[in-house]
């Protein structure tokens, strides 16, 4: 199966889609407008559980350096534009979400 992600800014939504079709929908923090999150299509490169300090249960670390989709240590900053450009997630949805997709997963972001 081919799964992808889209993360659309403006609605601070992240979508993972099977095939085409959408599968889950999970709502997400993204950068603040002095560090926003970097547009374009990246893919996942590296899946790291628990990697300490604010980036909570899990890293999606993504083909932009620097950047990723991971879990945060503050779940109320979740739906706002917060972070340093990452995108932030629930512990319970990242991990959902790494359990799911594969390394290599494309991940558009979108405004």
């Amino acid at each position: 199966m081919a799964y992808s992600i889209t993360v659309n800014l403006t609605t601070r939504r992240l979508s993972l889609y099977r095939n085409g079709q959408s599968v889950a929908t999970y709502p997400v923090g993204v950068g603040k407008m002095v560090t926003p999150t970097p547009t374009g299509t990246y893919r996942i490169v590296t899946k790291n559980p628990n990697p300490g300090g604010p980036f909570g249960a899990m890293w999606l670390g993504l083909s932009v350096a620097h950047y990723g989709i991971h879990g945060t240590n503050n779940p109320s900053s979740i739906g706002h534009y917060v972070s340093h450009g990452c995108i932030r997630m629930h512990n319970s949805h990242v991990l959902n979400l790494a359990r799911i997709v594969p390394v290599g997963t494309p991940v558009a972001i979108v405004r």
